[in-house]
């Protein structure tokens, strides 16, 4: 990810983030997906009605999936409204797709989006992310890492 890309996800006005799943996994490589959605999702996206916990990504004969992301129905929406959890396809390249398809198969592997946002263009772009799972012990390590950090800054507060 080059500087361009990272300036553009933070002046994105809607960024929906996954929490959880940096809790739960490091990252090894990320990529950027586009994402197939309907209309009233868009809208939905747009008002910040999504959220990534316990969305997961798959791969399905040469095709990328996630699976378990939320966007909210659209309040103004009519009988077209959308199903809130259902599968939708990323678009990536057939090179990225079997390369994420080969690294997944090792045990201990996963792919899980990490972010959602709207790029300059508006259209909804997913960050994912070839994650491997931590232990216990690297939980713990994280959390006392972030305390840290905490404690440092409210140091740094009243000098």
């Amino acid at each position: 990810m080059n500087k361009e890309e990272q300036d553009l996800r933070k002046k994105s006005p809607i960024q929906i983030r996954n929490k959880k799943a940096s809790f739960e996994y490091f990252f090894v490589d990320t990529y950027t997906a586009g994402i197939v959605l309907t209309g009233t999702e868009i809208k939905s996206i747009r008002a910040g009605k999504a959220s990534l916990v316990d969305a997961y990504c798959y791969i399905d004969k040469g095709e990328m999936w996630v699976n378990g992301m939320n966007i909210s129905p659209y309040f103004y929406g009519s009988y077209a409204n959308h199903e809130a959890r259902r599968n939708r396809k990323l678009l990536l390249t057939k090179r990225e797709i079997h390369k994420l398809e080969e690294a997944s198969k090792a045990v201990g592997f996963t792919i899980v989006p990490i972010l959602l946002f709207i790029d300059n263009h508006g259209r909804a772009k997913v960050d994912i992310a070839l994650a491997r799972g931590k232990k216990e012990y690297d939980k713990r390590q994280t959390l006392k890492e972030k305390e840290d950090r905490r404690e440092m800054d409210r140091a740094m507060k009243y000098y």
